[in-house]
């Protein structure tokens, strides 16, 4: 093995455990509130979570096959090196620094510390950066705790999203058994229930905080370099991973929609949260606490997962010479890409205190979907090629999930012309860096 080689340690249930931490986040608790407002339907609502779904699973699967034929560290940057070429591949790399997973890290550890706040009130006297300065020392931990090595964070990560998935199914259990919810409310009728073109555009409305809530899906492709016999486990932690949160999606969602009528959960205010609410409702103040600090726990297990693998795009791109060089250092101990995650760190800190990573975030469906799309398409394109393929997906997956994903990012650019025009700035500027770095590598 090579020197400047990432070691093999990730197990195949650890694999399946970091699909479930880097997806499982803030979205399952939030996410339910905007998307009843947009749809009045507690049957389109569940109806949103199944099918955006069923598309994270195409995709999933679609990246199955090129992560088993292309186990290397950083995913789509490697896929994207072979089947588009080295340009396009560095945007992918580019556009993950400067916005989609450091500005999802950001987004995270943000939202962490609003949640510690709200359990210990009496933090807010540290003064008005009090949730910028608990998000940065939660960053700076969790890098610190990465560094150290990758079988220290995989293992935090496992027994973290263990407790996590136990804690949501007793949950469920007990909203289903507390005698405090209604079926009729999936039943009722609501004249606000949107038809016809509204009802797409509502849809598509909801599908976006959908598609926030299973981001991440693709994570552990970052690290397939460290996953032991990947041809195997990358397709089967990419399939059941994916596979256990749209069904924890759909349970939790469910007993949300189960316990508050859909009206309650529209009117809830920008500052509530919608499975806190319904905790309430079980279990008076002490629930809201105790479900409070199921959230801190899960966004600092998801921070934690995308940390651990994020950083391993930034290495093989330093790897390949188009990036910091340093950031290609193996740490000689921990076996860790440690100056990466030094780098990913510093620059989420940077979002977590700009104030902007909320507004970055708005921006991550589009630019993931661009690239999620193209990383289907390619599967199509690659078949020509006749690399080994341990796995390989039926071609009508990738064809329907890459022309959904075309589809998203065309009507995104017509809804939100900005945002869009936003995004792709900040993917493009990375063009003159490419260039610097493709000049140095000829002159060397």
């Amino acid at each position: 093995m090579s020197s400047n080689s990432l070691k093999p340690s990730i197990n195949p249930v650890s694999a399946i455990f970091l699909v479930v931490s880097a997806i499982v986040g803030s979205g399952i608790y939030k996410k339910v509130a905007p998307m009843t407002a947009e749809l009045h339907s507690p049957a389109l609502v569940l109806l949103c979570w199944a099918l955006a779904g069923a598309l994270s699973l195409m995709g999933a699967m679609s990246n199955a096959e090129l992560a088993s034929m292309m186990p290397g560290s950083g995913g789509e940057y490697i896929y994207f090196r072979k089947i588009y070429g080295k340009f396009f591949s560095f945007l992918y790399g580019w556009g993950s620094f400067a916005v989609m997973k450091t500005a999802t890290i950001a987004a995270l550890a943000y939202v962490f510390s609003e949640s510690i706040h709200e359990i210990i009130p009496g933090l807010h006297m540290l003064g008005n950066g009090s949730i910028q300065i608990i998000a940065s020392l939660l960053i700076l931990s969790l890098s610190y705790v990465n560094h150290r090595g990758v079988h220290f964070g995989e293992k935090l990560s496992t027994y973290f999203i263990a407790a996590i998935v136990l804690s949501i199914l007793a949950f469920v259990v007990l909203a289903l058994t507390s005698g405090k919810g209604k079926f009729a409310h999936f039943t009722g009728t609501n004249t606000q229930v949107p038809t016809g073109w509204k009802l797409f555009i509502a849809l598509f409305a909801a599908s976006l905080s959908a598609f926030w809530g299973y981001e991440g899906w693709n994570n552990i492709g970052f690290a397939g370099e460290e996953v032991k016999n990947p041809q195997r486990n990358l397709p089967l932690a990419l399939g059941a991973g994916t596979l256990i949160v749209i069904l924890l999606y759909l349970m939790i969602n469910a007993v949300y929609l189960y316990v508050l009528p859909a009206g309650r959960i529209e009117s809830l205010r920008p500052g509530q949260i919608a499975a806190v609410e319904v905790a309430r409702v079980l279990g008076g103040s002490y629930g809201a606490i105790l479900l409070s600090v199921l959230i801190v726990v899960t966004t600092f297990n998801c921070t934690n997962g995308t940390i651990l693998l994020s950083a391993r795009i930034f290495f093989a791109m330093a790897r390949d010479g188009l990036f910091i060089r340093k950031a290609a250092d193996i740490h000689p101990v921990y076996n860790t890409p440690s100056f990466s995650i030094l780098i990913q760190a510093i620059w989420s800190i940077v979002l977590v205190w700009s104030g902007s990573f909320d507004v970055l975030t708005d921006l991550l469906v589009f630019a993931s979907f661009l690239f999620y799309g193209a990383a289907s398409f390619g599967v199509i394109l690659f078949r020509k090629n006749k690399m080994h393929r341990p796995y390989k997906v039926p071609l009508w997956i990738p064809a329907v999930f890459s022309t959904f994903c075309f589809v998203l990012v065309i009507v995104s650019t017509i809804n939100q012309p900005m945002q869009t025009l936003t995004g792709l700035l900040l993917i493009c500027s990375g063009i003159p860096v490419y260039y610097y770095y493709n000049r140095k590598q000829k002159s060397e």
